[in-house]
C-alpha cells in the first residue's frame, strides 16, 4: 500500500508503518466495518469449533472425548461467542458500513466513539478468550445463574474473565448504539422523512434503542457478580439473605430484548434484498416498519417466560404467557409481508435471495416451536432439554446467520467491488441449509424424548443414540458449508467479478455511488425525493403501472446540493486518531487488575484517562 504524505493527527508519520497505523487509527466507518466483520467471522470460526468438538462428545453414549469440566467450558463460551462476539458484531458490521450509506451521509455522528466500540469490543473479547491459556475458561453457562456464580461454587478465576468481559463488551454496544441512534437521527439527507427511511435503517433504530436501554440491566447485574466475587458482597448469596432470583430477572429483562437485538438487523437485511430481487417494491412498508417497532415494545413484556420453572404463581405465569403468544402477531405479519413481496413477483435467484427465502422458512420454524413455550404445562416439559436448543438456533442460526449471510452476498459488492461467486454461493447454500436442519431438527425430537442440554454424556438404551450421531453429521456438514462461505469470500476479494456501481438494479442510496465507496462517501449530498429513491430516479412509471427505464441520457433531477466542488474541498473527513484505541486498552488492563493484582486498575485507569485527555486535546486534521 502507497504511503501518503499527510501526518496522522497527533503528529505521527505513515511512513513504513502506513498499513498498520491506517486501521489501527482510522476513523472511517467503512473500515470499522472492515474490521468488525473480519473479528466476528474469525470469533464465528472459533465458535464453530467449539460446537464440533461437543458434538464428537455427543455422537455416542458414553463418550469419554472430554471431560465435564471442559465440556462446561466449551458450550459457556460457545454460546456467549456466537451472541455477544458473532452476531451482535455481525450486526453491528452491516450497521457501520451501510446506515450512513443508506441516509446520505458522510458518516457517523461521532466518528471516534465509533472506533473506540470496535476496540472496547475486541479488547473485551480478547480478555474473555484469554483465560482459556490462563487457568480456564468460564464454565456456567452463558447465562451464568446465581448462585453457581459464587466462590462456593466457582472458586477459580473462569467466572472473574466471563463477567468482567461481558461487562467491558457492554460498554463496547451502547456507546455504539447511542452513535448509531443520534446518526439515524440528525444526518439523515434533507427530504428523508422518517417514512422514507429504509427498513434495514429503521429496523437498526429499533435495534439500538434495545440495546441502549437493556444492555444496562446486564451491566448492573454483572457488576453486582463482580461486587460478591471480588469484595465479599450478598446480591446473590442466599446464605446471606441474597437473592438468586434477582439475577434471573435482570439477566432475562436483558436477554429477551436482546433476542430481537440479534434479529432485527437480519430482518432489515431481509427487507432489502426481497424487492430488489422481486423487482417490486416491499409490499406493506409502513405495516412492516410499525410491526418492527411493536416487536420492539412487546419484547420488554416477554421474559418471565424464561423463568415458567421458577414457581411464580398462576396469575404471573398466565400474563406473561398471554404476553408470549401476542409477541407473535407482528412476527408474524412480517412473514406474510415478505411473502407478498415474492408473490408475483420477477423473481431472480441469487444466492441473497436464496438466503433471504430460507431465512423465512427457518425463522417460521423457530418461532413456531417458541410460540410452545408459552404454554406453561408444556413448557414445563420441554425446559432444559434439546428442545430448546433446537428452538433457539432455529431462530438465531436459521434467523439471523442465514439472513446474514444473505446480507453478505448482497452487499460485499458494493464493500470491495466484486461480486462473490454464485456458484461456489450455490454451494455454500446447500450445505449450510441441508445441514442445519440435519443438526437442528433431530433436537426437537430428543428434547421432546427427555434428553436434557447441557450434560456432557449419556447412557445408551435411551432413545437418543441415532438422532444424536445424525446432528454431528449435520454439524459436520453446515462446517462445510461455513468454510466454502469463507474460501468465497476471500476469493471475491481478490479474483472476483467486477460489479460495477448497482450490480443488482437496486433501490437504496448506497447504490447510488462507486462500489467500493470513496472516503466521503457522497460527493455531494443527495436531496431524497422519495421512498426508494436510488430506484426512482431510474425509472418512472407507465400508464398501466409498470417500471419504464429512463432513457439513457435524459435529463433526470438528481435532487443533490453541492457542499464541496470537483476537487473535494469543503467536504470535512474525520481525521484518523490513536486515542480510541489508547483509551479502550485500559479496560482490559483494569480487568486484569481485578483479577490477579489489584494495583493494575489503577494503571488501567490511567492509562484510560490519558486517552480520553489525548482525545479532548487533539487538533483536528483534515
Amino acid at each position: 500500500m502507497a504511503t501518503i504524505a499527510q501526518p496522522l493527527a497527533g503528529g505521527i508519520s505513515h511512513s513504513r508503518w502506513h498499513p498498520v497505523w491506517e486501521w489501527m487509527t482510522t476513523v472511517d466507518h467503512k473500515k470499522i466495518a472492515v474490521l468488525y466483520g473480519v473479528t466476528a467471522l474469525v470469533f464465528f470460526v472459533i465458535g464453530g469449533i467449539e460446537a464440533l468438538l461437543m458434538r464428537i462428545q455427543l455422537a455416542q453414549p458414553n463418550a469419554t472425548f472430554l471431560t465435564a469440566d471442559q465440556f462446561n467450558q466449551l458450550f459457556t463460551m460457545h454460546g456467549t461467542t456466537m451472541i455477544f462476539l458473532v452476531v451482535m458484531p455481525l450486526g453491528a458490521t452491516f450497521a457501520n458500513f451501510l446506515i450512513p450509506l443508506m441516509i446520505g451521509a458522510r458518516d457517523v455522528a461521532f466518528p471516534r466513539l465509533n472506533a473506540l466500540s470496535y476496540w472496547i469490543f475486541l479488547f473485551g473479547g480478547l480478555l474473555m478468550y484469554s483465560s482459556f491459556v490462563l487457568g480456564g475458561a468460564p464454565n456456567d453457562g452463558w447465562f451464568g445463574y446465581a448462585n453457581l456464580t459464587t466462590r462456593q461454587y466457582s472458586p477459580g478465576h473462569n467466572i472473574d474473565y466471563w463477567i468482567i468481559g461481558l461487562t467491558i463488551l457492554g460498554v463496547a454496544s451502547i456507546a455504539a448504539g447511542l452513535n448509531f441512534i443520534v446518526t439515524i437521527l440528525n444526518m439523515r439527507a434533507p427530504g428523508m422523512r422518517l417514512m422514507r427511511m429504509p427498513v434495514f435503517i429503521w429496523m437498526q433504530l429499533i435495534t439500538q434503542v434495545l440495546l441502549v436501554l437493556a444492555m444496562p440491566a446486564l451491566t448492573v447485574g454483572s457488576i453486582e457478580v463482580m461486587f460478591d466475587r471480588f469484595f465479599d458482597t450478598n446480591f446473590f448469596n442466599a446464605a446471606a439473605g441474597g437473592q438468586p432470583l434477582l439475577w434471573i430477572n435482570l439477566f432475562w429483562v436483558f436477554g429477551h430484548p436482546e433476542v430481537y437485538i440479534l434479529i432485527l438487523p437480519a430482518m432489515g437485511i431481509v427487507s432489502e434484498i426481497l424487492p430488489v430481487f422481486a423487482r417490486k417494491p416491499l409490499f406493506g412498508y409502513p405495516v412492516v416498519v410499525f410491526s418492527g417497532i411493536a416487536i420492539g415494545g412487546q419484547s420488554w413484556g416477554v421474559w418471565v417466560h424464561h423463568m415458567f420453572a421458577n414457581g411464580l404463581g398462576t396469575v404471573t405465569e398466565s400474563a406473561f404467557a398471554i404476553s408470549t403468544m401476542l409477541i407473535a402477531v407482528p412476527t408474524g405479519v412480517k412473514i406474510f409481508n415478505w411473502m407478498a413481496t415474492i408473490w408475483g413477483g420477477a423473481l431472480r435467484f441469487k444466492v441473497a435471495f436464496m438466503f433471504a427465502v430460507s431465512f423465512i422458512a427457518m425463522f417460521t420454524i423457530g418461532g413456531l416451536s417458541g410460540v410452545t413455550h408459552a404454554v406453561v404445562p408444556a413448557d414445563l416439559q420441554q425446559n432444559n432439554t434439546y428442545y430448546i436448543v433446537a428452538h433457539f438456533h432455529y431462530v438465531l442460526f436459521g434467523g439471523a446467520i442465514l439472513g446474514i449471510l444473505g446480507g453478505f452476498y448482497y452487499w460485499m459488492p458494493k464493500v470491495t467491488g466484486r461480486l462473490m461467486d454464485e456458484k461456489l454461493g450455490q454451494v455454500n447454500f446447500w450445505l449450510v441449509l441441508i445441514g442445519f436442519n440435519v443438526t437442528f431438527g433431530p433436537m426437537h425430537i430428543v428434547g421432546l424424548d427427555g434428553m436434557p442440554r447441557r450434560i456432557y454424556t449419556y447412557p445408551a438404551g435411551m432413545g437418543w443414540d441415532l438422532w444424536n450421531a445424525v446432528e454431528t453429521v449435520g454439524a459436520f456438514i453446515i462446517a462445510l458449508g461455513v468454510l466454502a462461505f469463507l474460501y468465497n469470500l476471500w476469493h471475491s476479494v481478490k479474483h472476483g467479478e467486477l460489479a460495477g456501481q448497482d450490480p443488482w438494479d437496486a433501490r437504496t442510496l448506497e447504490w447510488s455511488i462507486p462500489s467500493p465507496p470513496p472516503e466521503y462517501n457522497f460527493e455531494e449530498i443527495p436531496v431524497v425525493r422519495a421512498r426508494d429513491d436510488w430506484w426512482h430516479r431510474k425509472y418512472t412509471e407507465a400508464a398501466d403501472g409498470r417500471a419504464v427505464a429512463i432513457p439513457a441520457g435524459a435529463a433526470v433531477d438528481t435532487g443533490r446540493h453541492g457542499d464541496g466542488d470537483g476537487d473535494h474541498h469543503g467536504i470535512h473527513i474525520p481525521s484518523p486518531s490513536f486515542y480510541p484505541i489508547v483509551t479502550a486498552l485500559g479496560l482490559p488492563i483494569m480487568g486484569y487488575g481485578l483479577i490477579y493484582f489489584f494495583p493494575l486498575v489503577f494503571v488501567g485507569f490511567i492509562i484510560l484517562l490519558l486517552g480520553v485527555y489525548g482525545w479532548a486535546l487533539e487538533p483536528v486534521v483534515h
